[in-house]
């Protein structure tokens, strides 16, 4: 990446962490947040406490340093930093209770959580000890008002293999919480076909599919992991806003897109898909995508390292020139493309729509 580049992303994080938030009429709302990684979700104060269990002594500014890194390999390394010392259950269920923590200052009331369980694997970690331990954190009676599912996600990169492990780990853990097999990494490391086997067998063992798609790659991306895969849902997607006649037919198959617009920004994301180094909020395809009929989300991915959180980002969506009635709309979207059962889902949509009437916004 190029000088200028990078101090363009540099700029953007900059940016993403001075913004100040204003209120939207969707903060004292019952929310959901379906694209959410728990690695990700890692706050500088709780990395010191993580790293100091294993002997290692940082401060709080040299995380926030690692935090604001320049591009998006920056970002890679940083993430393998963060979750390096992710090392036993009792980790998991640290983080765990942190981030339950937030959501649940920020009213969510159901969340959807993605587990790097191909990261797990690849460290040779015990998967099930750490799932029952960030099960058991989400139970307790201090988090009792907010409903968990889990993801679990394998890594593009790590190859077809390796998806398929993962895939048997959500299988045999569908029981207990495991809603859905997921797929993220490097979009453009091998091509969708590889994983179709992972896939095929994750929906037989009546699991929920999701695939990051559309973020750096083209439509085509997209495409694949809904033909190929089988995707109900995609991760970022915005890929689509090149291609208008691929937007139209996911809304007819109701594939619901998961945008995150701190993401999209701070790793090069949407500016590789709009073709400007300069890309701002203000060029991000959220307004275009619902004005045009998709089916869309509105998440924080990874919240902590992209200096954000699901207010935070409905009060960009907010400045991007979206109605009250959109943000309404995007909020009740994510309680509708929940992997749920239909009766646990029309619960949580009556919970919602009774607290929007209340407050006069339908």
């Amino acid at each position: 990446m190029d000088q200028c580049r990078t101090a363009t992303i540099a700029g953007i994080l900059a940016q993403l962490v001075s913004t100040e938030r204003k209120a939207t009429v969707v903060d004292p709302l019952p929310k959901a947040e379906l694209h959410l990684h728990l690695e990700g979700s890692i706050r500088p104060e709780t990395a010191v406490e993580l790293a100091a269990r294993h002997g290692t002594k940082i401060s709080v500014q040299e995380v926030a340093a690692r935090y604001r890194y320049s591009n998006f390999a920056g970002f890679i390394e940083a993430f393998k930093w963060v979750t390096s010392f992710l090392r036993n259950p009792d980790d998991y269920a640290l983080i765990t209770n942190r981030l339950l923590e937030e959501l649940q200052r920020q009213s969510v009331i159901y969340a959807e959580i993605t587990i790097s369980a191909g990261v797990m694997l690849r460290r040779m970690q015990n998967v099930e000890a750490n799932f029952a331990a960030i099960r058991e954190a989400s139970q307790t009676v201090v988090f009792s008002r907010i409903r968990t599912n889990w993801i679990f996600d394998a890594a593009r990169q790590f190859g077809a293999d390796a998806a398929m492990e993962v895939a048997r780990a959500a299988a045999k853990l569908h029981r207990d919480g495991i809603a859905a097999f997921g797929m993220g990494g490097d979009e453009l490391s091998f091509p969708a076909v590889n994983f179709r086997p992972a896939f095929d067998f994750a929906r037989s063992e009546g699991l929920r599919l999701v695939c990051h798609a559309g973020e750096v790659g083209g439509p085509e991306s997209v495409r694949d992991a809904v033909d190929i895969l089988g995707a109900e849902r995609i991760g970022h997607g915005i890929a689509v806003m090149r291609d208008k006649a691929l937007a139209g037919s996911l809304a007819t198959r109701h594939v619901v897109l998961e945008n995150c617009l701190a993401s999209n920004l701070a790793t090069g994301a949407l500016a590789a898909q709009t073709g400007k180094p300069e890309a701002s909020l203000e060029d991000h395809p959220l307004k275009m995508l619902l004005d045009g009929g998709s089916l869309v989300t509105l998440s924080t991915d990874d919240p902590a390292m992209f200096h954000t959180d699901l207010l935070t980002e409905y009060s960009r969506a907010a400045s991007l020139g979206l109605t009250d009635r959109q943000l309404i709309q995007l909020a009740e979207q994510s309680f509708s493309a929940a992997f749920l059962p239909p009766e646990d889902k029309r619960q949580l949509l009556d919970t919602f729509r009774a607290a929007a009437k209340s407050a006069g916004l339908l």
